[in-house]
Formats: structure tokens, sequence, C-alpha cells
């Protein structure tokens, strides 16, 4: 009966906890354009060549196996929030990792880290 029940509790654990999701907000203080696709978002570390600012955008995510997923998962909705406004490009301003909580398993507390993006949503003239 142990055996079933700890099956079942590891089985909800990790329904909880494989579905990759993440939030992000965006903030328009330009001109918004019309949606783009995510895909074609690039992030650049620094300011490319003939852009215009359309709005700071954030994104946070716990969802990953690893640290270098959870940057992924809020990379990727980073883009999904440019795309919303018009960009085609962020630059990326801020990472950092913050605590989101934590879970006990057996007795033991693991803690849950969320990676945060944040950076200006900008379009690229090419």
């Amino acid at each position: 009966m142990k055996k079933i029940i700890s099956f079942i509790i590891v089985a909800i654990s990790f329904a909880l906890f494989s579905c990759a999701t993440a939030d992000g907000a965006a903030l328009v203080t330009g001109t918004q354009r019309s949606a783009t696709n995510p895909a074609v978002v690039v992030i650049y570390t620094k300011a490319p060549e003939n852009y215009e600012v359309i709005g700071i955008v954030t994104a946070s995510s716990d969802s990953g196996w690893t640290e270098q997923d959870d940057l992924n998962y809020a990379l990727a909705e980073l883009k999904k929030q440019a795309a919303k406004i018009g960009a085609n490009g962020v630059i990326l301003e801020s990472v950092s990792t913050s605590n989101s909580g934590g879970i006990v398993s057996y007795g033991v507390y693991i803690p849950i880290t969320a990676k945060n993006v944040s950076g200006k949503a900008v379009y690229v003239e090419k």
C-alpha cells in the first residue's frame, strides 16, 4: 500500500511540475505595432542599429528541470510578450534568479527558484 501511495505522490508531483509555463507582461512606452510572430523576435545583448523602443517586457519561469530550462522558458515568454506589442527584437537588460517557494518531499524541503528576465521591446529597421 505504501508503494502505491508513494507512486501516486510522485505521479502527481511530476504532472504538476512538468508543465512548462512562464508568466510575463508588456508595458507599451512607444508606438505599438501590429503583433509579430514570437519566432522572429531576436534577443540582443547590445543595442542594434536603427531601432525604435516600443515598450518594456518582463518574464519569469520556474517550470524547468534545470536553471537553464527555467531561463529558456522565461526567454520564450519574453519573446511572446514582445511580439504581442509588435516588436521584432528585445534588448536584454536583466537576468536574475529569485526564490519562488518550495516543496516538501519525503520530509526534505526542496527550494524552487525562478529565472526572471526583462528588457526593451524594440522594432529594428532592416
